[in-house]
């Protein structure tokens, strides 16, 4: 193979490796906030990046961590239009393999930037399968600190060698703007970087794609996206906090946060494309905006990405007694979709993940609740009712080994629902998982409904204040890895220390 010019810079390693050889026309063409990959199937995989001008993208794979074998794959034009990001489809992986890429872009004059190299694995037949689960960063008012390490919970989870991170939402917390320092109680102060889409909350299309190119500027963060391939979903704070379609804020609302706007349809529509540019995923051609999808991860497992925003009813007390448009969580289309998907799956394992949790409620009766529950501990009234209706389909078709994972209350817990607990007893008992938070303050609500029998196996601890910040440690993760041979799921929770909190393993029947 004849090695060109710009392949012997790729091999030198990029820009930091052979500055001489860079003309001043080439060095102002760059990766602007690093790369990953997305929806990683059995033969595809989809890769991200940005550039900082319009520019091609250009993505180079082989098995070989040498590229001897190396195979190249032009990709679309990254422009203004998508915030200079763009996203390609590898198709034809080999199965069961891992899958070196590199990626850089190149100018219609012949400008290219320097490369960026990531890894993946793809699934395949008698190899086990790893991933780390959870969400909720950089919330509250605490971003990267590079005095205490930044985003460090990336990097605990990347030491643990994960095949990919499923993300169950609040990947930015767009409704909230950071301060430069931030005086502690006891008198220490943590400082944040400050970027001029943290200085506000997020109304604009750039402003909302600053709060994801944030991520970026940690390094644990970078590196984490480049090994680890993405599974993603979103929640409330991509958008605004607790909103649904059509939401109007009220006066104190809009005021609090310095919103200019009261109607949260603008907000949704720019939160929305921020995040399919930002979010490596195969878009749905006949409904682009749908971002529920199932990602289909070999023999071990299918992965239902849920989306419990963009269709739900708005938050009320949450007590309706007949199903509808107006005690909606996942909305009808979603649910149908996702009966018949499960119905179809061949996986040894179907992992929902759906950022809200079943049974999190707080003690109070509230006078609208954003989540499933609704405290009553009765039979499934208000978004219950979806849930009922799922798991009772389950049982009814006989689908066997599912599990839970959801996000969105910034603590970990394990759940078991068991039916001869429950008011309402027509399913099987399942597992669900909560993970979180990786970057942002705990919580602290503690309390749950038992209309589906719920049973609190594990918690991690309360923090003794409101909002201490990363640095007090009450940030965890959720581990999983599933055995080739014997299809069992073994569950951790893990904390910025990779010391295990609870660990359980779960035997596939069927």
């Amino acid at each position: 193979m004849t090695i060109g010019r710009r392949q012997f810079l790729a091999g030198l390693g990029g820009l930091a490796a052979a500055p001489a050889f860079i003309t001043p026309a080439r060095a102002q063409l760059a990766i602007a906030d690093g790369i990953t990959a997305g929806d990683v199937t059995s033969d595809s995989a989809v890769i991200w990046a940005r550039a900082s001008n319009t520019s091609k993208m250009i993505v180079t794979w082989a098995t070989d961590p040498k590229f001897a074998d190396a195979k190249r794959v032009e990709g679309p034009i990254a422009a203004g239009r998508t915030g200079n990001s763009a996203q390609l489809v590898l198709d034809g992986l080999p199965a069961g393999r891992e899958i070196h890429y590199r990626v850089h872009f190149e100018t219609a004059d012949g400008a290219a930037s320097a490369p960026s190299q990531g890894r993946l694995v793809t699934p395949g037949p008698n190899r086990d399968m790893s991933f780390v689960f959870g969400g909720d960063q950089c919330g509250a008012g605490w971003g990267i600190n590079p005095e205490w390490g930044g985003l460090k919970i990336f990097e605990t989870m990347l030491a643990t060698r994960p095949d990919f991170l499923i993300h169950l939402g609040d990947r930015i917390y767009a409704d909230r703007l950071m301060l430069e320092e931030v005086r502690l109680p006891d008198g220490r102060i943590w400082k944040n970087i400050v970027t001029p889409a943290k200085k506000e909350a997020a109304e604009r299309l750039d402003q909302f794609r600053g709060n994801y190119s944030y991520n970026f500027l940690d390094e644990h963060y970078r590196r984490f996206s480049a090994e680890v391939p993405m599974l993603a979903t979103w929640d409330d704070h991509e958008v605004m906090d607790n909103w649904w379609p059509g939401r109007r804020m009220t006066w104190k609302q809009q005021h609090r946060k310095g919103y200019r706007v009261k109607e949260t349809e603008i907000l949704e529509k720019n939160g929305r494309q921020a995040f399919f540019e930002y979010t490596p995923m195969r878009r749905n051609t006949a409904d682009t905006d749908r971002i529920y999808r199932v990602v289909p991860c070999g023999p071990l497992a299918d992965v239902f990405m849920l989306d419990g925003r963009s269709y739900r009813s708005p938050n009320d007390r949450n007590r309706e007694t007949a199903p509808g448009k107006d005690a909606a969580m996942l909305g009808a289309a979603q649910v149908t979709w996702l009966k018949e998907a499960l119905k179809q799956s061949k996986a040894v394992w179907k992992i929902i993940a759906n950022p809200q949790p079943l049974a999190h409620v707080t003690k109070k009766p509230k006078p609208r609740y954003d989540q499933w529950a609704n405290g009553d501990h009765g039979m499934p009234r208000g978004r219950e009712r979806e849930a009922a209706d799922i798991l009772s389909f389950i049982k009814r078709e006989n689908i066997r080994n599912t599990v839970w994972l959801a996000a969105d209350v910034h603590y970990s817990a394990a759940y078991r629902f068991d039916p001869n607990q429950a008011a309402f007893q027509d399913f099987n008992p399942f597992w669900e998982f909560i993970s979180g938070p990786f970057h942002t303050r705990p919580g602290r609500v503690k309390y749950f409904d038992k209309t589906f029998g719920a049973d609190q196996q594990f918690r991690t601890p309360v923090a003794p204040i409101i909002n201490p910040p990363p640095s007090d440690g009450f940030l965890y993760f959720g581990h999983a890895n599933i055995n080739a041979k014997t299809g069992a799921m073994r569950v951790t929770f893990r904390d910025l220390n990779d010391r295990t909190l609870f660990s359980i393993t779960l035997e596939a029947t069927g």
